[in-house]
């Protein structure tokens, strides 16, 4: 475990807008960089008792975003029933789709259900080239991402006249920051619609956090204190306003509540202290304002240009 102890600023919660959810860990890819060491082996899912109680935490709080995520949250057997109740509830619902999931048996329909119901999809690609990606998520995971692009286009999304908002999400190969985003956006955008005839709105730039699958694979090469300091030294005071554990919630496939995601995975605990979905319905008083928990990890979100779930945080 990454200590909570480092010189990192201290920050505090604003009032929450947007409520992501691990549904689980199990998916049918097995990704070098996945910071939850998700993968076709893990059975953690959440229980459909917690599911039902997401809705209630929406509304309590007046939370009109809820981030869906995994492992692959569509493979949970309760993911359509979330997604459809809080959609009914006037909540935008977003899918860290993976796209191969789009081709998986079984769910050859998962693309029409997410378009009825609005869903914005932010999904996997961490080039725009199939021997990098297949080098990062496993063989013959670029041309089935490529196909399930292009269903996603047949249906609208990523398309400019559309309101079907489809993003996509880049990741370093290895132990350095991503190049600007604006920049590699426009690349991304010129090899895809002209080499594969696909289009998307969006690319979110994400650094590599030094935690889980990640962080063995740079520790077993030596490369995880020096990327740390990479990391550290990289700094950006002017991204602090706008880390998104300031607005948002995470909650573990088992009901539990943290700052963040990485802090998730991490065990880093909210206020300190073993919090639930229960916990929090229940409370008569909100986070706005409390301290977050912090760690040298939290400089993965600071380095650069920044990174949050939304992608870079300054141009």
């Amino acid at each position: 475990m990454i200590s909570t102890n480092s010189n990192f600023p201290t920050i505090y919660r604003k009032r929450i807008d947007l409520l992501q959810v691990n549904l689980g860990y199990k998916c049918n890819q097995v990704c070098k960089h996945c910071h939850v060491d998700a993968g076709p082996h893990r059975y953690e899912m959440m229980s459909p008792d917690n599911i039902s109680k997401i809705p209630l935490l929406l509304t309590k709080y007046n939370i009109n975003t809820l981030d869906l995520t995994g492992g692959a949250p569509e493979l949970h057997p309760y993911f359509r029933t979330l997604v459809s109740t809080c959609s009914e509830l006037d909540v935008q619902v977003i899918d860290r789709c993976n796209l191969t999931i789009l081709t998986e048996e079984g769910y050859q329909d998962l693309a029409k259900f997410l378009a009825k119901y609005k869903v914005n999809i932010i999904a996997s690609l961490p080039c725009y080239e199939k021997e990098n990606v297949d080098k990062q998520r496993g063989n013959g995971v670029f041309e089935r991402s490529i196909e399930g692009l292009r269903i996603l286009n047949r249906l609208g999304y990523g398309k400019i006249e559309s309101d079907l908002e489809l993003d996509l999400v880049y990741n370093p190969q290895g132990p350095t920051l991503p190049p600007p985003q604006s920049q590699l956006e426009q690349d991304y955008k010129y090899h895809l619609s002209n080499k594969y005839g696909v289009f998307f709105n969006k690319l979110l730039t994400i650094t590599n956090m030094p935690i889980k699958r990640f962080a063995d694979q740079l520790r077993q090469k030596g490369q995880l204190e020096n990327y740390i300091n990479l990391l550290h030294g990289a700094h950006n005071e002017s991204n602090i306003s706008n880390l998104m554990c300031r607005n948002q919630l995470s909650v573990d496939w088992q009901g539990k509540l943290y700052d963040c995601d990485f802090n998730q995975q991490l065990g880093i605990p909210l206020l300190g202290s073993v919090l639930t979905i229960d916990n929090l319905i229940d409370a008569q008083y909100g986070l706005d304002g409390l301290k977050i928990n912090v760690g040298c990890h939290c400089f993965g979100c600071t380095a650069g240009s920044g990174s949050s779930c939304g992608g870079a945080l300054t141009s």
